[in-house]
């Protein structure tokens, strides 16, 4: 039996750390020995294992007990592994389902794994480890999707309102927001572009004194120049050519409450000087007029520049710098955010099925592992934008990589059809096409994809021609069209397990 890798060790270590009680595994096969085999591996790595003999009795012990994984078998009488995870993904038992099969059932497994499970194993297993590595896979995912959960129900007493995340920097910001948003201090909101710096503001207004009053926001970037300071301040009629009437600035839309002033760092330097006086007085005058008004306005900027930078460029005012810098809350990019890229993703998914009237799908593995590996430069809004293309585009209740973006599945763009052609009619995908896409091989180098191909087919024609020969290699041989030294070499080369698992006799003739 081959030993537990360290990497294989620290995510039990994790898992442990994660909660409270051991991973509990169900195995479900109507193969005793199998069954048995199966679970004492499972043990001897620190799991409690349970097992069934059909998925009757598995649907059964999932209503009594709670398991984090179950492994189950494909082809069984009464009910079949498919229709096992169909009765499981109905029910909305907190479990993933990993399907074992031996290489002839690979496209129905594709399937199933389509359909919601979490993944394969073929039959006879690679090694005990590869079995242990991907039941700690889906435990770790389980355990993830719980943690969603949970954060889901909970964000209707979120401490940051729409902000979603648990990350450590994360939490940073929500004490800062609790912290400062019964002041009236200004904030500064530094970020990349598509950090949240909008629901920042948003969120310390909910939580202030002034909530009952207006929250005005601007993007100092979008503004003519020209008319910058008519929009901040207002104007009299007549104080320039297309000023038919007055019109109050937005400073007077906010008083009471909160003006947020987006991209600050593209103010024009005149209007910088008057925001100043403004900050520092609380007294705005309109464009064209004499006539100084008092506000009640708190202030909250953003920016993604380097304002630092802009002072030593002589384009930004050092005065207003520290004017609006009083408390700085810095929101971190996506890519340093961990496992929150995830949760933000199932939230955008519940959004944007709600927003179009259909059921939320699931986020299948291969996606979320689409997902991880993108470096979102555009951060959460980027984020946003890709689940609603895959909510959109998505056939199924499982969102897959062909879902999302062009851009973030790595795939390439798919021709479009001119408007009213109907689409071509193509060959169902064979079992090794399946098996292809399933294991994204198309994402890496030919040589590579087809060395790994190879191996697998190896492993699994060795195992099943071996468990179809009662383990009796001169006849495996004799199947194979291979003498017997050929064949033995063949073996050898492979990665199948003549272990426990595999239930192989020893050569008759030996």
């Amino acid at each position: 039996m081959t030993e537990l890798s360290a990497g294989a060790e620290d995510e039990q270590a994790s898992l442990r750390h994660d909660g409270d009680d051991a991973v509990r595994v169900l195995v479900v096969d109507d193969e005793d020995a199998l069954r048995s085999t199966l679970a004492r591996v499972l043990r001897q790595r620190g799991m409690e294992a349970s097992t069934a003999e059909n998925a009757f009795v598995a649907l059964d012990l999932l209503d009594k007990e709670r398991f984090d994984v179950v492994l189950v078998d494909v082809r069984m009488p009464g009910m079949t592994g498919p229709q096992f995870l169909e009765r499981v993904r109905a029910t909305g038992m907190p479990v993933e389902v990993i399907m074992m099969t031996a290489f002839a059932d690979i496209a129905t497994t594709v399937s199933a794994v389509k359909a919601g499970a979490f993944g394969f194993l073929t039959k006879p297993f690679v090694s005990n480890e590869s079995v242990i590595i991907e039941v700690l896979n889906a435990a770790q995912f389980k355990r993830l999707r719980q943690k969603t959960r949970d954060l889901e129900r909970a964000l209707a007493r979120s401490p940051a309102g729409e902000m979603v995340g648990n990350c450590p920097a994360m939490r940073d910001v929500y004490r800062l927001i609790n912290g400062v948003a019964t002041t009236n201090s200004t904030i500064l909101v530094l970020g990349e572009s598509g950090t949240g710096k909008e629901l920042v503001a948003r969120a310390v207004h909910e939580r202030s004194r002034r909530a009952d009053k207006p929250l005005v926001t601007i993007n100092c970037a979008a503004i003519p120049k020209e008319l910058v300071e008519s929009e901040l301040f207002g104007h009299t009629r007549g104080a320039f050519t297309t000023a038919v009437a007055a019109r109050a600035g937005l400073f007077e839309s906010a008083n009471g409450g909160t003006l947020f002033l987006d991209e600050i760092g593209d103010l024009p330097t005149s209007a910088q000087v008057k925001l100043l006086r403004t900050l520092q007085s609380g007294e705005v005058k309109p464009v064209g007029s004499d006539t100084v008004k008092h506000v009640d306005v708190r202030v909250i900027a953003a920016t993604n520049a380097d304002l630092k930078a802009a002072i030593a460029a002589g384009t930004f005012r050092q005065d207003l710098f520290y004017r609006l810098n009083v408390i700085a809350i810095r929101l971190p990019p996506l890519r340093e955010r961990g496992d929150d890229m995830l949760i933000l993703a199932h939230h955008f998914i519940q959004k944007h099925a709600r927003l179009a009237g259909r059921p939320a799908a699931r986020l299948g593995n291969e996606a979320a592992m689409c997902l991880q590996r993108y470096s979102w430069p555009g951060n959460v809004r980027e984020l946003e934008h890709a689940i609603e293309h895959a909510v959109v585009l998505s056939e199924s209740d499982t969102i897959m990589p062909s879902a999302l973006p062009i851009e973030v599945s790595g795939a390439d763009a798919p021709l479009s059809l001119p408007m009213g052609l109907p689409e071509p009619q193509q060959p169902a995908p064979s079992s090794v096409t399946s098996l292809v896409e399933t294991l994204g091989l198309s994402q890496i180098a030919y040589a590579e994809a087809k060395k790994r191909m190879l191996a697998d087919f190896n492993d699994a024609y060795v195992g099943a021609l071996l468990r179809a020969s009662s383990g009796n290699m001169s006849e495996a041989a004799r199947r194979s069209g291979l003498d017997r030294s050929n064949f033995r070499r063949l073996v050898r080369s492979t990665s199948v397990d003549p272990g426990p698992i595999s239930k192989q006799s020893r050569d008759g003739d030996e």
